[in-house]
């Protein structure tokens, strides 16, 4: 008798249901979410397993390699599609949606999420914080600006650390009683570009040792940065049939609803990964502001961005960008200026 498993993730316990071939719930339990342990129970309830579903979420990728390691047939799918499957049951609990899980474990009605290996996980994870370094030292930049108001001063331009000491002593001979007062704001600030510096150098040397990522920083405008979150987030070029995929898969093509004579194309999708997809725009805000050489693609930008505006022409060439480094990653090629 084949045996489907649904598997609805908490924190602390993981909801089972097994059901057969013919929909009918076989057994359900509660147990500790971990791969030991869920492993334990699905060889000893199971004998028969043919395929286990979990939806992503913030321990998808710790379980799933924890059962894939362990032999169990598991599937990741993503949540958002299963929220629609769920979403049919009039109340809504772990036990119901563990029992809708095993339904699409059975139907195969799901969309397979692609789990990326533990290197890029790492990868990722240093990505991250070094995006959460630049927004803590943004608020607190700002903060300074905003309380310097208080008292009838403005920071004005200051883009780097020597610029903003320079301004602050100039302001401090103006009211040198806010000089104490602000130390503590100014060294944390101080430490968070230290911090940050030291993280953007980590990324530049694992992208410079990367030959993937040496080949994609051959196209005008892609750093280390985004060099090594397109690597770490596709990781494997060989997943999509076609390189225009990868726009869709960083949402970065227009949404559409059509219905009968109703055919709406309304803006971006956004529902790819959003760090892939500001790494994008920020290559080609570069691309179209910095890079001086001129080439077709910059060109075309250019161009759209006078008919059509900054941004729908920003994101343009960023879907552009997508399919070009797709592209130079799958036939181990570098970009080319003519």
């Amino acid at each position: 008798m084949s045996i489907y498993a649904g598997l609805d993730v908490s924190d602390k316990t993981t909801h089972i249901c097994t059901v057969d071939a013919e929909g009918s719930v076989i057994r359900r339990d509660v147990v500790v979410s971990d791969p030991d342990v869920l492993a334990a129970w699905l060889d000893r309830h199971c004998p028969e397993l043919k395929r286990v579903v979990l939806e992503t979420g913030p321990l998808s990728t710790f379980l799933y390699h924890g059962l894939a390691e362990r032999a169990v047939p598991v599937e990741c799918i993503c949540a958002r599609h299963a929220k629609g499957v769920l979403s049919t049951r009039v109340n809504k609990s772990d036990v119901h949606d563990a029992e809708g899980l095993a339904h699409l474990a059975r139907t195969g009605w799901f969309k397979r999420i692609h789990m990326k290996a533990s290197a890029s996980h790492i990868d990722r994870a240093a990505l991250r914080i070094r995006a959460q370094l630049i927004t803590a030292r943004n608020a607190m930049a700002n903060q300074l600006r905003g309380l310097l108001k208080l008292f009838g001063l403005k920071l004005g331009y200051a883009r780097t650390p020597g610029q903003r000491a320079e301004r602050l002593a100039a302001l401090y001979r103006q009211r040198p009683d806010l000089e104490q007062l602000f130390a503590p704001l100014m060294k944390s600030i101080e430490m968070m570009e230290q911090q940050l510096g030291a993280s953007n150098r980590v990324l530049e040397e694992r992208a410079s040792a990367d030959p993937v990522c040496a080949r994609l920083m051959t196209v005008p405008g892609v750093g280390p940065i985004t060099a090594l979150t397109f690597a770490a987030t596709i990781e494997d070029p060989h997943r999509f049939a076609r390189s225009e995929d990868v726009g869709a898969y960083a949402g970065l093509v227009p949404r559409r609803s059509q219905s009968g004579e109703r055919d709406v194309r309304g803006s971006i999708s956004k529902a790819g990964d959003p760090m892939l997809r500001r790494a994008l725009f920020e290559a080609a805000n570069v691309m179209l502001s910095r890079v001086k050489r001129p080439f077709p693609l910059q060109q075309w930008g250019r161009r759209l961005l006078e008919s059509k505006g900054t941004k729908r022409a920003k994101v343009a060439v960023a879907r552009k960008i997508a399919i070009l480094l797709h592209s130079l990653w799958l036939n181990e090629t570098e970009f080319r200026w003519t």
